[in-house]
């Protein structure tokens, strides 16, 4: 069974967020082998939040997912200014979240 928590909403959000920019970079001028690892990443972490068996676990998944966020970030080819912007909310509720489900911030409420 699947608790609806705010942890769990930006969790959700970040994963689409992150399928968003890698489908979108797929199709456009970015790295396509970064784009389709950024796909799988995402696709993984969201399988991760409503399966518990998947191997590598929600943290590790988000990590991984993190770190070609900022590749692309930084590797972002000629594109549109609205997909930096699908970049950087994706990264931002990426790190959020990591920071929340370890607990090394709490805020009430939240986690």
């Amino acid at each position: 069974m699947i608790t609806l928590s705010w942890l769990f909403v930006i969790a959700v959000a970040a994963g689409i967020f992150a399928l968003i920019d890698g489908i979108t970079r797929a199709r456009g001028r970015g790295s396509s082998l970064l784009s389709i690892l950024e796909i799988i990443a995402a696709v993984l972490f969201l399988l991760s939040l409503f399966f518990p068996g998947i191997p590598f676990g929600s943290l590790v998944l988000a990590i991984i997912t993190t770190v070609l966020l900022v590749i692309q970030l930084v590797l972002r080819g000629g594109r549109r200014r609205g997909g930096l912007a699908v970049t950087v909310i994706a990264l931002v509720l990426f790190i959020l979240w990591i920071v929340l489900s370890q607990r090394w911030i709490v805020i009430p409420g939240v986690s």
